[in-house]
C-alpha cells in the first residue's frame, strides 16, 4: 500500500512563447526539494489557452516531449500537462504522460470549450487514459472535462485512485471550478487534483489559480488561492482503501456505456 508524492506548479504563462514557458517551468520544478512521483503542469503550458495553433503546435515527438522526458528523468517522476499538437494536418489539445524512462502515453481533450471556439480548431479525444504508476491508478483529464461527470466517472470494477485535471480555468468561473472539483472527488471516492494557472493571457482572460488537492471525502488537502507556487503533498493509499471499505459507495454506482 504505497504512498504517492504528487507535485504541481501553479504559475502565469508567457503568451505564445513555448521556450520561455519551458525555461520558466523548469526553474519552478527545480525548487521541488523532496522526492516526488508525479509532477502536474497546467493546460497548454507552452502557450496559454490559444485558438491559433498555426506555427505553435508541435508534433507529439517534438521539443516539448524531449523537454518533458528530461524533466521526468531528472526528478524520477511522471511529468504531465497538455499542449498544442499537430498530427496528420489536424490539431489536438493533447495531454502527455511522460515517465522517467522516456516512455509516454497521451490523452486528447474530449470536451472542447465551444464558447471559445475550441471545437472548431482542435479534434476531440475519443478515449480516456487510465495509467498505472507506482501502485496507483490515475486518470488524467483536461479542464472543461471537469464539467462532465459521466466522462470522469470511476469504474467500480477497476477504480482509479487519483483523478486529475490540468486546466486554464478563468477567474470568472472560479465558483464552478471549486464546486466541481469537490463533487468529482466525492462522487468518485478518489483523491482529486485540479491544476490551474494564474495571471492574464493574450486574449485578456484572467485566471485565479485555485489549484487544489482534495481527498475522497471532499476535504481539502491543499488549496493555494491566487499565488504562484509549487506544492508537493503525499497521498496515502491505505487511507483511501480503508475509506472505500467503510463506505463502499462505488459498488452501488449505475452501470453505463459512453456512446461516441
Amino acid at each position: 500500500m504505497s504512498n504517492l508524492a504528487v507535485s504541481f506548479i501553479q504559475t502565469s504563462l508567457h503568451w505564445h512563447e513555448p521556450e520561455a514557458n519551458r525555461q520558466h517551468l523548469e526553474r519552478q520544478a527545480a525548487t521541488i526539494s523532496v522526492p516526488t512521483d508525479l509532477l502536474v503542469l497546467p493546460e497548454m503550458f507552452t502557450t496559454g489557452f490559444s485558438m491559433t495553433p498555426q506555427g505553435l503546435a508541435e508534433p507529439t515527438n517534438g521539443p516539448t516531449l524531449a523537454w518533458m522526458q528530461q524533466l521526468a528523468s531528472t526528478h524520477d517522476a511522471v511529468v504531465t500537462g497538455s499542449l498544442m499538437v499537430e498530427e496528420a494536418g489536424k490539431y489536438f489539445n493533447r495531454l502527455l504522460w511522460v515517465r522517467p524512462d522516456g516512455s509516454w502515453s497521451h490523452y486528447d481533450k474530449r470536451h472542447r470549450f465551444t464558447m471559445a471556439g475550441e471545437h472548431t480548431v482542435y479534434e476531440a479525444g475519443t478515449a480516456r487514459l487510465i495509467e498505472e504508476w507506482r501502485g496507483w491508478r490515475i486518470c488524467p483529464l483536461v479542464c472543461y472535462d471537469l464539467r462532465f461527470p459521466v466522462w470522469s466517472r470511476n469504474n467500480p470494477a477497476a477504480p482509479y485512485d487519483l483523478l486529475l485535471y490540468t486546466a486554464n480555468w478563468p477567474a470568472a468561473r472560479r465558483t464552478a471550478w471549486t464546486a466541481l472539483l469537490r463533487a468529482r472527488a466525492i462522487e468518485n471516492v478518489a483523491y482529486t487534483m485540479g491544476v490551474n494557472r494564474i495571471g492574464r493571457d493574450g486574449n485578456g482572460a484572467d485566471y485565479a489559480g485555485d489549484s487544489a488537492l482534495i481527498d475522497m471525502r471532499g476535504d481539502y488537502l491543499v488549496e493555494v488561492g491566487n499565488q504562484a507556487t509549487t506544492i508537493t503533498r503525499t497521498l496515502r493509499r491505505d487511507e483511501l482503501l480503508e475509506f472505500r471499505q467503510r463506505f463502499p459507495a462505488l459498488q452501488d454506482a449505475d452501470s453505463f456505456e459512453v456512446l461516441q
